[in-house]
């Protein structure tokens, strides 16, 4: 059994505040060995249910945040950037599964640390009509590629929007927000005891993978409109408004593309993620 894990960081244990999941903060550090003990933790659930494979792909920002040394010895990682599908970089057809680790709920929520993929420069997603955002995303480019989600951890928002989006994906709550920045916290042992008993379990269920649409559009609403106008370059993308655009294709195709965007975002715009 092959299982790819997709490691986001603000939805691990313990973590609430930007300085725990940014370079340069001040609790960034401490907030690294949290997620490679989350991401342990849901390694061991995979190993005890019979994983001869594991990959995981730190998927948060710079995505040099877990340390090989510190991460469970079955552990195969994928660390750095750029990487042309992002969060979902190497996940092929050959796994049997994806778990989410340390994910959260989209922008617009009052879920811990909530955003999409860029701060507040991504306002608003849509993938069909239906809001999306790194969560709802994923899950369908995985199913997409033919690989079903068979766990996320995160806050209770991202677990909420994670059972919304397909309630036969099982969730660990690994924290209860209070607001954007502050939470509720489960102990740390107890926390990462229900991810590796959660993972063990969900993986030795037979799942179906859900059907991908054989075409999708992708809306999105930019804080920026330079971003929505220098996007109306690249072949197949509208505009809907000042800052919106949106284009229709197949997935993961969209999801590369999306990552293209991003990048001429990040390029217009210096605006720091959870201002």
């Amino acid at each position: 059994m092959r299982i790819y894990v997709s490691a986001d960081m603000e939805g691990i244990t313990g973590l609430v505040d930007a300085d725990d999941v940014q370079p340069g903060g001040r609790d960034y550090e401490q907030g690294r060995r949290m997620m490679a003990e989350d991401v342990n933790a849901a390694a061991r659930g995979a190993v005890s249910a019979g994983a001869t494979r594991i990959t995981v792909n730190d998927a948060h920002g710079p995505m040099r945040n877990l340390l090989p040394e510190t991460l469970h010895p079955a552990v195969r990682l994928i660390r750095g950037r750029p990487k042309i599908m992002g969060m979902l970089d190497g996940l092929t057809a050959d796994y049997d599964a994806v778990v989410c680790v340390g994910y959260h709920s989209r922008a617009g929520t009052l879920g811990v640390l909530s955003h999409s993929f860029m701060g507040h420069e991504i306002e608003d997603m849509w993938l069909d009509g239906r809001p999306v955002g790194e969560i709802g995303l994923a899950h369908a480019t995985a199913a997409a590629i033919g690989v079903p989600v068979a766990l996320l951890t995160g806050d209770n928002r991202a677990c909420e929007e994670m059972a919304d989006w397909d309630p036969s994906v099982a969730t660990v709550a690994v924290k209860y927000a209070h607001d954007r920045f502050a939470a509720e916290l489960r102990p740390a042992e107890e926390a990462r005891a229900a991810v590796e008993k959660a993972v063990a379990e969900s993986l030795v269920v037979r799942r179906t993978t859900p059907k991908a649409p054989e075409s999708a559009a992708l809306t999105v609403r930019w804080q920026s409109a330079s971003v929505a106008s220098v996007l109306q370059g690249i072949p197949g993308v509208t505009v809907e408004d000042h800052r919106t655009v949106q284009a229709r294709g197949t997935l993961p195709g969209l999801y590369r593309q999306f990552g293209v965007w991003m990048r001429v975002a990040a390029s217009l715009t210096d605006q720091p993620p959870y201002c």
